[in-house]
C-alpha cells in the first residue's frame, strides 16, 4: 500500500517484480513487493461465477460456550459505496445506542463490517472512528471480475464506555478508493456493532477491566483523509494537546500503526550507505528498522516496534487469497502504560502527546486512544512521577557488499522504564512499568538485486506492576515475538518474460497475564500463530499472465476466555485443507504438506 501522489525513483536494479501503482488511497506510487496488475489474459478469479470469500483466520470475537449462545441485539448504523474517495471527507453516520436492545446492559459488544466489490482494484487501508477515537484499522481485499465478499469481526468490548454513552455520536469511515477507466473496482460497505447480553458464567470475571473514560488522540474533523496522523519522515513528527479529569486513577495509550509507500516493506529497506555507493534512489532507503516513540511533553513515554503486516496486495497476491496476512483485515494495535505519568497529567492542564517513526520513510500513520479508569470516590487524585528511565536507542549494523551483491546485518534494542505514585481511594499505589524490545535483521543481496533474503525478528516485553506498601495488586506481562522470513527472486526468461519467485514466513506470538485483585480478576492467554506461503508470478511486458499462490497457516489460542484453535492450506482460491477446533487440547498437527515441490510448480509455468 503506497501513499503519495509523487512516485519516487525506483531502485534501477528492482525491475518488474517490484513494481506498483495505487495502493490505498493515496495514487501513483511504486513500491519494492507490490506487483502489477494482472493481466486479462490471466483469469485470477478461476472460473467461478459466484463471488470468492476472502477472510483472515484468528479467533472468533465471541466464544462459543453456553453462557455467549444469546442472540445479540444487532443494528446497522452505516452503509456506503466507496467509489473515488481520495482526497474526499471520511463518510459520516450517527451513532446511538438502539434502544430496541431488551436490555441496555452489555457483557460484550462486537463491530462487524461486511463489503463486497468486484472488478479490478488494488488493496486500501481504511480506518473506523467513533467520536475521533478509532475502533478499527484495516485493509481491503483485491477483487476479481467476477467479485469476492470479506467481512471483518471484532470484539470492542474495551470501547465499552464509548459505545453505550447516552448522546449521539459521529461514527467515521475513511477508505481512500480510485475509480477509473482502469480501476473500476467499487467498494460496497456495511457496518453493524452488536450488542450481547449479560452472560450468566465466569465470563465477565475473566475478561479484561474496561476503561471508564476513552479519550481520542487523532486529527479532527472536518477534513478530507483519515483521521490518523501522518509521519512523513525520520524528522517529522506529530502531536496533540490532551487535558483528562483530575480523578483519573489509571492510563493506558492504545496505539494504532500502518505503514504505507515507500515504508510498505520496511523490513527490506536498503542501509543508506549501501543506497550511497551504488548511486541509487533513496525511495528504499534508510535501512529495515522502525520503531514509533510516543512522547509526552517532548519526553520519550513509550514505543512501540510493529508487526510488519502484508497486505492484500503485496508480495505476491495470490498468496492472499482466500486466506489473507496475519493481521490483515484487522491491524494489531499496540497498549503503553501511561499510570506512571499521571503525577504529571492530573495538573488539571493540557499536556502534549507526540508520535515520531525512527528511520521513518513517507509515509505512516499513527493515532491512538487514551483510556482511563475514574475514581468514583474523589474528585481529585493525586500522583507523583517518582522515576522515569529511557535507554537511547542501541542500534547498530554490518554491512559486507560489493556493487549490487551483499550481506547486512541490523541489530536494535531499547528499554523504557518508568515509575510512579498515586493516591487514590484505592490507596496510595506505586506503579512500574518496564518496556523492553529486541530487533535483529538479516539481509541478502544476490544476482546484482534479483535475489533478496530477508530474516528478521522482533520481540518484545512489558511488564506493569502496582504494589499498596509492599503488597503487589496489581500485575501484567506481555510477552511479543514477531519472526519474518522473505525469500524473492527475480528469473529472466525469453520474449520479456520474467518468473517471481516469493516465499514467506510469518508469525505473531504473544502471551499475556494480567492480575487484578483490587477488581478481583485474572486473565491469561497465549497466541501462536504461524503462516507459510509460496508463490510465483509469471510477468510478461510488465504485466502478471500467470501465476500461483499456496498459504499455510496454523492459529492456536488459549485464554481464559476461550480456546481456538485452525489448521488450514490454501491454493490459488481454493482451501485444501480445514480443521478447526475450539477446545484447550493440546494440537500438534503440522502444516499438511499439500504443494509438490517449487521447482515442479514452476516448471509449469514455463
Amino acid at each position: 500500500m503506497s501513499s503519495s501522489s509523487h512516485p519516487p525513483l525506483l531502485l534501477f536494479f528492482f525491475t518488474v517484480f517490484f513494481l506498483s501503482a495505487v495502493a490505498d488511497h493515496h495514487d501513483k506510487t511504486r513500491s519494492r513487493l507490490k506487483p502489477p496488475h494482472f493481466s486479462p489474459l490471466f483469469s485470477s478469479s478461476r472460473n467461478a461465477t459466484s463471488p470468492t470469500r476472502y477472510f483472515e483466520v484468528k479467533k472468533p470475537p465471541v466464544p462459543s460456550s453456553p453462557q455467549t449462545q444469546q442472540q445479540p441485539c444487532s443494528h446497522q448504523f452505516l452503509h456506503h459505496d466507496f467509489a473515488y474517495t481520495y482526497t474526499k471527507p471520511p463518510v459520516l453516520a450517527n451513532y446511538t445506542l438502539p434502544s430496541h436492545c431488551p436490555s441496555q446492559q452489555f457483557s460484550r459488544i462486537t463491530l462487524e463490517l461486511r463489503s463486497t466489490c468486484r472488478g479490478r482494484q488494488f488493496d486500501r487501508i481504511f480506518g473506523l472512528w467513533l467520536d475521533g477515537a478509532e475502533l478499527l484499522r484495516s485493509c481491503t481485499a483485491e477483487p476479481t471480475r467476477n467479485g469476492i465478499v470479506w467481512s471483518v469481526e471484532k470484539d470492542v468490548t474495551k470501547y465499552h464506555s464509548l459505545l453505550v454513552k447516552n448522546r449521539t455520536q459521529t461514527l467515521a469511515l475513511y477508505l481512500g478508493n480510485i475509480v477509473d477507466t482502469t480501476y473500476t473496482g467499487v467498494y460496497h460497505v456495511d457496518v453493524f456493532f452488536h450488542y450481547y447480553p449479560p452472560s450468566s458464567g465466569d465470563y465477565d470475571y475473566n475478561s479484561p477491566p474496561r476503561a471508564d473514560m476513552i479519550v481520542p488522540i487523532s486529527r479532527s474533523l472536518p477534513l478530507n483523509d483519515g483521521l490518523w496522523f501522518e509521519i512523513s519522515s525520520s524528522g517529522d513528527s506529530k502531536s496533540k494537546e490532551i487535558k483528562i479529569p483530575r480523578n483519573v486513577y489509571r492510563a493506558v495509550l492504545e496505539v494504532y500503526v500502518s505503514f504505507h509507500e515507500n515504508d510498505e516493506f520496511w523490513y527490506g529497506n536498503l542501509p543508506n550507505d549501501f543506497i550511497t555507493a551504488n548511486n541509487l534512489s533513496t525511495a528504499g532507503g534508510n535501512g529495515p528498522f522502525r520503531e514509533v516513540v510516543v512522547t509526552l511533553d517532548g519526553e520519550v513515554a513509550g514505543a512501540v516496534w510493529p508487526f510488519p503486516v502484508v497486505f492484500t496486495g503485496g508480495i505476491n497476491p495470490l498468496l492472499w487469497r482466500p486466506v489473507t496476512a496475519i493481521g490483515s483485515f484487522d491491524l494489531p494495535s499496540y497498549d503503553i502504560e501511561m499510570t506512571p505519568f499521571l503525577g504529571s497529567l492530573l495538573d488539571g492542564e493540557g499536556h502534549e502527546f507526540g508520535f515520531s517513526v525512527t528511520n521513518a520513510l513517507n509515509v505512516w500513520f499513527v493515532d491512538a486512544n487514551l483510556h482511563l479508569w475514574l475514581d468514583g470516590e474523589k474528585e481529585v487524585v493525586e500522583g507523583e512521577v517518582l522515576e522515569v528511565s529511557r535507554s537511547s536507542l542501541e542500534i547498530g549494523s554490518v554491512l559486507d557488499f560489493k556493487g549490487l551483491n551483499g550481506e547486512f546485518e541490523t541489530e536494535a534494542k531499547r528499554l523504557v522504564c518508568s515509575k510512579g505514585l498515586v493516591k487514590s481511594s484505592h490507596g496510595e499505589i506505586v506503579t512500574t512499568s518496564r518496556q523492553e524490545f529486541r530487533y535483529v535483521n538479516k539481509m541478502v543481496l544476490g544476482k546484482d538485486g534479483s535475489l533478496q533474503i530477508i530474516d528478521q525478528l522482533i520481540e518484545g516485553e512489558d511488564r506493569v506492576q502496582s504494589k499498596r506498601g509492599s503488597r503487589r495488586i496489581y500485575a501484567a506481562k506481555s510477552v511479543k515475538s514477531f519472526p519474518f522470513y522473505l525469500y524473492s527472486d527475480s528469473l529472466e526468461q525469453e520474449d520479456n518474460t520474467s518468473l517471481e519467485v516469493a516465499n514467506v514466513t510469518m508469525g505473531f506470538n504473544e502471551e499475556r497475564t494480567e492480575s487484578d485483585k483490587v477488581m478481583m480478576r485474572t486473565f491469561k492467554s497465549k497466541v501462536e500463530n504461524k503462516q507459510e506461503g509460496q508463490g510465483v508470478m509469471v510477468v510478461k511486458n510488465n504485466l502478471v499472465v500467470n501465476g500461483y499462490g499456496g498459504t499455510q497457516q496454523v492459529y492456536k489460542y488459549v485464554g481464559s476466555d476461550q480456546c481456538y484453535f485452525r489448521n488450514i492450506s490454501s491454493f490459488n482460491y481454493d482451501i485444501l485443507y480445514d480443521k478447526v477446533e475450539a477446545v484447550c487440547e493440546e494440537n500438534t498437527l503440522k502444516m499438511p504438506e499439500h504443494l509438490a515441490r517449487l521447482e515442479t510448480l514452476t516448471s509449469l509455468l514455463l
